[in-house]
């Protein structure tokens, strides 16, 4: 299965031009054979910690701008998971979806969101592609390991993880290699494959973000790693079908 990461630039507040980028960037996929393309946190409307934000950004999953979106993604090929808020009722959710042919297939609320105003997701679905079988865990998700657990034990081989390191500067430079380790220590951990993408630039507060797209394979070797500050496309091959051996039962726990 291909699979691809795609670090971009921030934008906020504008989704068209979003749409056109995500439109220019998964026709370019299709073309290249890619199965499963993944999309930053947010990445739909521009991420913020603030609750007031995040609600006036904030789409159901039948807004008709957001299935005018999703339709221009009917590709013959490939699969996208997009970031975005998402609004359900009166409550809001770092979500991200699953576009499949022109429909959204699905959709995963993060679970530890750390963003004002948002409320926690509760499930864990897990997605059929080919013969793989892949989950999504929102980027601070990975601090509690039973988020990916409970995604191996459901099955899954790939671990998607959109993330959004926009920090302040001392922050940004703090985490950005502990961000990699994060990704090595899951793979590590569930024995599946993890990728992630991440965005690149700033905000109007000053914040920026290097940049930690990567692809991790089941023993915690960084297979491939986006160009910091860069806007960059990691496309990478995962073995035909999933490995056999999956979550390993026996593998000692950090938490459940």
């Amino acid at each position: 299965m291909r699979v691809a990461a795609f670090q971009r630039l921030a934008i906020f507040d504008a989704v068209d031009k979003v749409a056109d980028v995500l439109a220019r960037d998964l026709a370019w996929a299709d073309e290249q054979g890619i199965d499963l393309a993944l999309f930053p946190e947010c990445y739909l409307q521009g991420h913020s910690y603030k609750a007031a934000t995040a609600r006036r950004r904030a789409l159901s999953l039948d807004d008709p701008a957001l299935n005018t979106l999703v339709g221009r993604c009917a590709l013959e090929k490939t699969t996208a998971i997009i970031g975005l808020f998402e609004r359900r009722g009166e409550s809001i959710y770092n979500s991200a979806i699953v576009v499949r042919a022109g429909r959204i297939d699905g959709v995963y609320a993060k679970a530890h969101p750390q963003e004002s105003g948002c409320t926690p997701g509760t499930d864990f679905p897990v997605w059929t592609l080919g013969d793989w079988r892949f989950g999504i865990n929102i980027c601070a998700d990975l601090r509690y390991p039973y988020t990916s657990t409970r995604l191996a034990r459901n099955g899954a081989g790939l671990i998607c993880n959109p993330i959004n390191l926009m920090l302040r500067p001392r922050k940004a430079e703090k985490w950005h290699q502990p961000g990699i380790s994060g990704l090595q220590i899951c793979a590590k951990h569930t024995r599946c494959w993890v990728i992630a993408s991440d965005v690149i630039g700033s905000n109007d507060d000053g914040w920026f973000s290097y940049g930690s797209s990567a692809i991790v394979d089941p023993n915690g070797v960084v297979v491939a790693k986006a160009k910091p500050h860069s806007e960059d496309v990691l496309v990478f091959d995962l073995p035909d079908r999933q490995p056999e051996r999956g979550f390993d039962q026996k593998a000692p726990m950090i938490a459940t």
